[in-house]
């Protein structure tokens, strides 16, 4: 009898570690779960602003996110890819979406922003996921309007040449996301999303300001960017979107790969 206790009372802590182990592997995202509710991001309160003279006014430029940029004209606001909180941000009378990817669209930070006439534009494919959006497709532009003025958006083919997940495959392929052209009383601002140095990139014209991408393996390396500038040749660039390698140092090597070029300044700004 004392035996056949021992066995039963074993099994019983047998069985408590076992749900002990399960508990604290759940807890910790083991095995593929996911774990519970997660505590919101902070919202982004960014302060520092560049503003650019143009024949509609002050054009205020603000870098918030890895991809992420608002732009202000007047009493208008336009967002490029809204990813994390923005809920002490100003309301978006306009939106841009460049691609799918979680880094880029965001339906929960669109809905953060938008009021009562909001306008959102993004190629054809986020429309499937953000469906207020108006889609745009590569080489299409469209009037809108900011702070009572006319600013055009013209959509440019944004892809990959050579990188993706095997042979023959592309992170982006050619014609599902957008790059922009935002035309503000005269100044071209060119936002290149994720992309490598494309032909449509080099045959670009009269840009005054880009922000170009940089991060391995699903755009360029800094010198890559770097040596597509010197084709185009913005007078303004900004690195952006170059969380994924080395956000210490990389921003740098493009900076030091332009050094010498006449025309182009670099503008080095906080986006982590």
């Amino acid at each position: 009898m004392k035996t056949k206790v021992g066995f039963v009372l074993r099994l019983f802590a047998l069985a408590g570690v076992l749900l002990a182990i399960t508990v604290f592997a759940s807890a910790q995202g083991g095995g593929g779960q996911a774990r519970g509710p997660q505590a919101p991001p902070p919202p982004f309160s960014p302060t520092a602003s560049d503003t650019e003279k143009t024949k509609d006014g002050d054009l205020k430029i603000t870098p918030v996110n890895h991809a992420g940029v608002m732009f202000q004209l007047g009493n208008g606001t336009l967002y490029v890819d809204p990813v994390g909180n923005y809920s002490q941000l100003p309301k978006a009378d306009v939106i841009l979406i460049t691609d799918i990817h979680g880094d880029h669209m965001a339906p929960d930070a669109v809905k953060t922003l938008e009021k009562a006439g909001t306008l959102v534009i993004a190629p054809p494919e986020v429309v499937k996921t953000v469906t207020e959006a108006k889609p745009l497709a590569n080489g299409a532009n469209e009037i809108i309007k900011l702070g009572g003025k006319n600013v055009k958006i013209e959509a440019v083919a944004s892809y990959n040449l050579q990188r993706g997940p095997a042979a023959g495959q592309f992170y982006h392929t050619k014609g599902r996301g957008d790059g922009f052209i935002l035309n503000v009383g005269g100044k071209r601002v060119y936002l290149a999303g994720d992309t490598e140095c494309t032909p449509e990139m080099k045959a670009l014209k009269n840009i005054d300001i880009a922000f170009l991408p940089m991060n391995l393996p699903f755009t360029m390396t800094p010198q890559e960017a770097a040596d597509c500038v010197k084709v185009f040749k913005p007078k303004v660039v900004y690195p952006y979107h170059y969380r994924d390698n080395d956000p210490a140092t990389e921003p740098q090597q493009f900076a030091d790969a332009l050094k010498g070029e006449k025309g182009i300044e670099v503008r080095m700004r906080n986006w982590y």
